[in-house]
């Protein structure tokens, strides 16, 4: 897996970029949403009425993207977010502080689960930038206001019922301009599976647990990966996937005081850089969030995206390494 092509889509409102995107997408989703049969996911009305609910503030840009699919009423159902199928991608993600604060993470997963878009939008006269997921959902990012976010699975197998945590992310980018005000928000949305959520605005970085059918945990740790705190709830899966290793080092990263450039290189390289794609834990991409700036880096170790709110749509070629050379 030499290169793959990234897409940025700048789009103030949802239109016929996004709709492009739906069609090249959708038949992959609707698979994915229906995998268990269409009994196993919410009705339409039960889904918008989660919405209205617990994240109003989305219904309209809900509304004009199931209206640029054609009211499609499975469309619609998987665009709430609300029960889907479970999904658990392996991350690392690091906030480190300074005047010009930068939150880091890798995405790691499988390169034919990604969509591999960049989406910046102003849905509600609020800009924010960020990985694409799920369609309108997203990964990471950061908003006009300084408020950065980036998920990480937490390692506890298991759903409830609730919001798949990319819709969650995309939240509180839209409705949030501060850590303390998304975690504030965090107390009333339900997520459907548990994720380690790292914010970040200009004056403090937190980490927040958040679990189906309890209430969130908040951790005043700057680095995150796939276990609950410092200590997993699952040995297992923590060990499987280096967990408990890969937060070390980000400790012991923070600990050096690093400059942003190396940071982003600690990244790049192991235990944090991951190359088992087949087994959906590779990396990516690298994401470098500096909302104090407004600016993002999109890294690869053979190449760099660099991006602001202003960034015209394009696309890039990003390089990858199959495995890691320790000379390289």
């Amino acid at each position: 897996m030499p290169e793959l092509t990234h897409y940025l889509i700048r789009e103030d409102r949802p239109g016929p970029r996004w709709r492009h995107l739906f069609d090249a997408l959708w038949p992959g989703y609707r698979a994915w949403y229906l995998q268990d049969g269409d009994a196993a996911r919410p009705s339409l009305p039960a889904a918008r009425a989660a919405l209205e609910r617990f994240m109003p503030e989305l219904v309209p840009t809900w509304s004009a993207l199931v209206d640029l699919t054609g009211d499609d009423p499975t469309a619609a159902r998987m665009l709430t977010l609300w029960d889907p199928p479970a999904f658990a991608p392996a991350c690392s993600q690091v906030a480190v502080p300074g005047p010009d604060p930068v939150l880091v993470r890798n995405y790691d997963y499988h390169p034919n689960l990604s969509e591999r878009t960049i989406y910046s939008s102003c849905f509600d006269d609020r800009r924010v930038i960020g990985t694409s997921d799920c369609l309108w959902g997203l990964l990471d990012g950061m908003n006009q206001d300084g408020l950065a976010v980036s998920l990480t699975f937490a390692g506890q197998r298991g759903s409830g019922s609730g919001f798949g945590i990319p819709l969650v992310v995309r939240y509180l980018l839209q409705t949030a301009g501060s850590v303390a005000e998304a975690v504030s928000m965090l107390d009333r949305v339900p997520v459907h599976m548990a994720y380690n959520l790292l914010l970040m605005d200009r004056h403090e970085a937190v980490t927040v647990l958040v679990q189906p059918g309890r209430p969130p945990e908040r951790f005043d740790l700057r680095a995150s990966t796939n276990h609950r705190g410092t200590v997993p709830l699952d040995p297992e899966h923590a060990a499987r996937f280096r967990s408990v290793e890969r937060q070390e080092a980000l400790f012991d990263l923070l600990g050096r005081r690093p400059s942003h450039p190396d940071t982003v290189r600690a990244f790049l390289r192991p235990p944090l850089y991951n190359t088992r794609f087949d087994e959906a834990f590779g990396t990516l991409y690298t994401a470098a969030y500096r909302p104090a700036s407004g600016v993002v880096d999109f890294v690869w170790p053979g190449s760099r995206w660099r991006l602001d709110f202003d960034s015209p749509g394009g696309t890039h070629q990003a390089v990858y390494r199959d495995r890691f050379d320790a000379a390289a």
